[in-house]
């Protein structure tokens, strides 16, 4: 690390401390030619892989297009972003942990529904509708019945069909209170 008083390409690290929930090392370090002090804070660079498009064109992560897509699956539904937050970083974090470059579409979307099927069961069905393109209701129906095969509570149908009917009711889960 070069002085950034003089210029020296000579320092050295006087101390060294995490930071930032251990995000992040904070070093104080001191020039060996001027003595001067100052500090750095280093953390790690994480790239997110690029998506590869059904068309095969690819395009840089982008988060705030990942976090529209679940807020409008969840639009008036009972979930905190504080949940949805988690979410979104749950989905970061896999991502990285493959060690990938490249991400298709069609996994981030999985990843996108796994998340869904936790937090909200029709908030699930309404990005799945969106997601697969279903087509007539029995789309609909044969997922309500993977949802209740596969999961613990699942939507009424009734329940579903207001929800993107666009009725304004939260809706909870069957048999949620």
């Amino acid at each position: 690390m070069h002085c950034p008083f003089c210029g020296e390409a000579d320092t050295k690290v006087i101390d060294s401390r995490l930071v930032a929930e251990g995000d992040q090392v904070r070093r104080r370090r001191e020039c060996l030619s001027c003595r001067e002090r100052f500090t750095t804070f280093e953390s790690a660079e994480l790239v997110m892989p690029r998506v590869v498009k059904q068309d095969g064109s690819r395009q840089p992560f982008d988060e705030e297009k990942l976090r529209s897509g679940i807020m409008k699956a969840l639009e008036k539904r009972p979930v905190s972003i504080e949940e949805i937050e988690a979410a979104l970083n749950r989905i970061k974090f896999r991502l990285r942990a493959a060690g990938e470059r490249e991400v298709k579409s069609m996994q981030l979307g999985e990843e996108v529904m796994t998340e869904l099927r936790q937090l909200d069961k029709v908030a699930y069905v309404r990005f799945a509708s969106v997601y697969r393109s279903f087509q007539d209701i029995n789309e609909f129906k044969e997922e309500i019945e993977r949802l209740s095969v596969n999961g613990n509570d699942s939507p009424d149908p009734v329940d579903v069909a207001k929800a993107l009917a666009g009725e304004g009711k939260t809706v909870p889960a069957k048999g949620k209170a």
